[in-house]
């Protein structure tokens, strides 16, 4: 007997002396070196900003420097796949979005990273929706008559993106299957060329973000058929969504946090509480909206199944539709 409740002691004292490092290591972060915040496009745009607003917050609640370093170009997959090759120790982030996370995945055969497996979903932080947006001088007032307009004129109508399988040219692929109607894609490199185009009427329509868009509907230099998320903008009430005549259409835009597949559970949860926390702050909330943005925050798991549907949503689109980037 006291063989065997020496054996089990012993079993014990090893097991405890094997888990101290552990959670040493889990106790000291984020104490050992500077976090990196990685954004996939350049500085300025809504995943900047977005990043910049929380790493200011979180380097004040964990009491470490955390710095926003911006890696663009390959449609994101640079800044991705850095992120997924990372150690998983909590000191590298991700600031991911629908194009890298969601869309790549779908119209890339190829990637270096894997969407899904490569990482560990933190929360989702924003909902960008889209505007559908004409000149003011086309006949065309609503999303019923784009829909009218589009089938009387087959051919004719065309909507700009900005870029072949950029997400608003799924978008508008998405519209055109759910509408029964054919517009052509013209794709541009980025939503600004697409604007000019649309309000000097070479090209009929065009889904930027509502950052992108918003101060042209302002100004009167394009109209505002209608928002693609599923509800109204507070800063726009008087723009219906899509939905309101193709119910179940939605689509938008959305950036989340995301680390290393592997980064230990502890620094995950905290790093979730500490965002959400940072997202209801009023100054960063008002902030965000004014950018056309909706704060969010999510648990790891909701933001992981989200992700999850959207490539999967977006993927029939480009399946249905043949697109593809390679």
């Amino acid at each position: 007997m006291n063989l065997f409740r020496m054996i089990a002691r012993t079993a014990a004292l090893l097991a405890i002396v094997f888990l101290l490092p552990l959670t040493a290591s889990a106790q000291a972060w984020p104490s050992k070196q500077t976090i990196k915040f990685i954004v996939v496009y350049p500085a300025g745009g809504a995943s900047d900003v977005t990043a910049r607003l929380i790493a200011s917050k979180l380097s004040e609640s964990l009491g470490q420097t955390v710095i926003v370093e911006n890696k663009p170009g390959a449609n994101g997959i640079i800044a991705t796949e850095y992120v997924a090759k990372a150690a998983p120790d909590g000191y590298t982030l991700l600031m991911a979005n629908l194009g890298p996370n969601a869309i790549n995945p779908v119209v890339y055969k190829k990637l270096p990273y894997d969407a899904v497996k490569d990482f560990s979903a933190i929360t989702l932080t924003t909902i960008v929706p889209q505007f559908i947006v004409v000149s003011p001088t086309q006949p065309i007032n609503s999303i019923a008559d784009l829909i009218a307009y589009s089938k009387a004129n087959p051919g004719k109508v065309t909507f700009a993106s900005a870029g072949n399988g950029a997400s608003n040219h799924l978008s508008g692929e998405l519209f055109n299957s759910m509408a029964g109607i054919k517009m052509e894609h013209v794709p541009y490199k980025g939503d600004a060329p697409g604007l000019v185009d649309v309000m000097s009427g070479q090209v009929t329509v065009a889904l930027p973000t509502a950052i992108a868009a918003a101060p042209y509907v302002r100004s009167g230099q394009l109209r505002a058929l209608a928002v693609t998320s599923n509800k109204r903008l507070p800063s726009f009430p008087d723009v219906p969504t899509v939905a309101e005549t193709l119910p179940g259409f939605e689509s938008v835009s959305w950036g989340g946090v995301m680390a290393p597949a592997g980064t230990p559970p502890a620094i995950i949860n905290r790093l979730n509480t500490e965002i959400i926390k940072i997202l209801k702050i009023p100054e960063v909330a008002e902030k965000l909206k004014g950018f056309g943005a909706e704060t969010v925050g999510s648990t790891p798991k909701q933001f992981d199944t989200y992700v999850k549907s959207e490539i999967a949503k977006w993927g029939k689109v480009a399946r249905d539709n043949n697109v593809t980037l390679d």
